[in-house]
């Protein structure tokens, strides 16, 4: 079911963001994005029934917001890159220029999107780097945690022969035309190999790239769904997707 006030041909940029539990996150996030005053912004949020009641309180954000606020309720959970196909759809249909998507735990800096934004002015894709320049991680996290996000990022890259250095962000903006021409009906992945896979098909196609370092911080509220076994998975299933082209 989705809910949300019909488009309108102001929306320029959609903010995608699939929740789980973030109850405690969301409003916080949307009223720190509201505060940036980006022209024509709207928000498609993908809720995969979370027992918290995220997306009941969706709802009542988007009966107070005078934009395009579309909210996607799905019965149980189908995986973060199901999640993103579905908002990123919505977005498309509601006929966003630009589509942004972000976490709802607060990892990904709002601060950081009107500059994201512009530089879709000169590249098809944006990444939130972490691994440039300028970018970062949570200081609080262990030398063993940052090796081993940095060194799977390495192994990512070298399978699937990515150029961009932060092959798992999942802090991007797009072009609408960008969306377009990955073909999101032909992404494979769902879990933490998604990010990895939009890259690749990004780069396959020919569409340029461009990295934005941001800090990246851990979540203030809820639990982190990562493990080590999901990762593990990833990188099998994205090396046969290189293997079969």
């Amino acid at each position: 079911m989705t809910t949300g006030v019909p488009a309108v041909k102001r929306l320029k940029v959609a903010i995608v963001i699939p929740t789980y539990n973030e109850r405690e996150n969301l409003p916080v996030l949307i009223t720190e994005l509201r505060a940036l005053g980006i022209e024509g912004l709207g928000f498609v949020i993908v809720d995969d029934g979370s027992p918290d009641g995220t997306g009941e309180l969706a709802d009542e954000l988007a009966s107070e917001y005078d934009g395009v606020f579309d909210v996607i309720h799905r019965e149980r959970k189908q995986g973060l890159g199901r999640s993103y196909i579905a908002g990123f759809t919505r977005a498309l249909e509601l006929g966003a220029e630009k589509i942004v998507q972000m976490d709802a735990d607060l990892s990904h800096p709002p601060a950081e999107v009107p500059e994201m934004l512009a530089l879709l002015e000169e590249a098809d894709v944006v990444t939130g780097s972490r691994y440039v320049r300028g970018g970062g991680v949570d200081p609080s996290w262990s030398f063993l945690r940052r090796q081993i996000s940095f060194w799977g990022g390495v192994g990512i890259r070298m399978v699937l022969g990515l150029n961009v250095r932060d092959a798992t962000s999942g802090f991007k903006a797009f072009r609408r035309s960008a969306l377009v021409t990955i073909g999101l009906d032909g992404l494979k992945l769902s879990g933490y190999g998604f990010q990895p896979e939009v890259a690749y098909r990004a780069q396959k196609a020919g569409l340029s790239t461009v990295e934005h370092p941001f800090v990246f911080m851990d979540r203030t509220a809820g639990k982190s769904k990562m493990s080590f076994g999901i990762a593990l998975e990833a990188l099998y299933r994205l090396l046969l997707i290189r293997l079969r082209g």
